[in-house]
């Protein structure tokens, strides 16, 4: 018996450095795979994070030596008039999320129906999603043309005069907020559609033979069951409108009168146009920490209405 212990305590052993070789190199292996996207993080954007806090505090163009200025760049996020004129078109224009939040929930609820054809609706719902965003705003660009635009046209037939969209202050904006919730229908009809057909049938069964009507159940049972992805869909577009660029200055340029003028297209013409990286880059940070803000403020008021059972 003794010798049956020893035999196998040094089999044991005896396999532990072969076993040991092998764990090494599978954990080289994983080394060298994770590497790739490690380094590439380091350098184009680690790096560059540190240097833009760096350049946040200094007077630069881009060209010369930065020089350091203290806290002056983050104190005229507050003198500026054009960052608080900003400031209120990003929000200006983010009035589109809940609209585009309520359409898109009204089609997901349309095409989550069993009808013939119903997969051609979906796909055509969900195209503009995966197209190219600067062939989607010139597109509008046309639609929304004062003298050809097919809007006008439209509106023509009805004996409307269709105002100059893109060139009128009152207009541009609106404008904007129209092509903004056309654009966000799809994916968000995508997520809408998963989210309903994982709210169990059952439960819908069990309210109509209760007597509940169509409004009580959306209230009672769809809304509360699609919490979580109205939660995300919530959490992201605030992201995505605070950060609102592309569409803005390929379909107005930020005009007119600076009306129709954002954040981000405000940070860009500071960086790229005027020079001042210094001051792009506090305002870059000012809106990171805004986004940052609102986003755990998202969080913590989401206790009170996502149910994720």
């Amino acid at each position: 018996m003794a010798n049956s212990q020893s035999y196998s305590h040094r089999k044991l052993h005896s396999a532990a450095p072969g076993k040991a070789r092998r764990f090494k190199k599978e954990y080289l292996w994983a080394y060298l795979f994770i590497a790739a996207p490690i380094i590439g993080f380091m350098i184009f954007g680690f790096i560059p994070i540190c240097y833009s806090v760096y350049i946040s505090f200094t007077q630069f163009d881009g060209f010369s030596s930065p020089e350091f200025n203290a806290l002056d760049n983050y104190q005229e996020l507050f003198k500026d008039p054009l960052i608080r004129k900003t400031a209120l078109n990003t929000c200006y224009a983010a009035l589109g999320i809940p609209i585009g939040m309520a359409l898109s929930l009204g089609i997901a609820i349309a095409l989550n129906q069993k009808i013939a054809g119903i997969n051609f609706f979906r796909t055509a719902f969900f195209l503009p999603a995966i197209s190219s965003v600067v062939a989607l705003t010139l597109l509008w660009k046309w639609v929304f043309n004062s003298d050809f635009g097919i809007l006008n046209q439209l509106l023509g037939y009805f004996g409307i005069h269709g105002p100059a969209w893109l060139n009128e202050e009152a207009w541009a904006m609106p404008a904007m907020i129209i092509q903004g919730v056309w654009g966000g229908l799809g994916f968000n009809m995508v997520l809408y559609l998963a989210a309903l057909q994982g709210v169990p049938s059952s439960l819908y069964e069990a309210a109509e033979m209760d007597g509940a009507g169509g409004l009580q159940k959306l209230r009672h049972i769809t809304i509360p069951g699609i919490s979580p992805t109205t939660f995300f869909i919530i959490v992201t577009s605030i992201i995505g409108a605070l950060q609102d660029f592309v569409r803005f200055r390929i379909m107005t340029g930020g005009g007119p009168n600076f009306s129709t003028m954002t954040t981000v297209y405000y940070l860009f013409e500071n960086a790229f146009r005027y020079m001042n990286m210094g001051f792009a880059s506090a305002m870059a940070w000012g809106l990171g920490i805004v986004i940052m803000i609102i986003t755990l403020l998202n969080f913590v008021l989401s206790r009170r209405w996502v149910h994720y059972e």
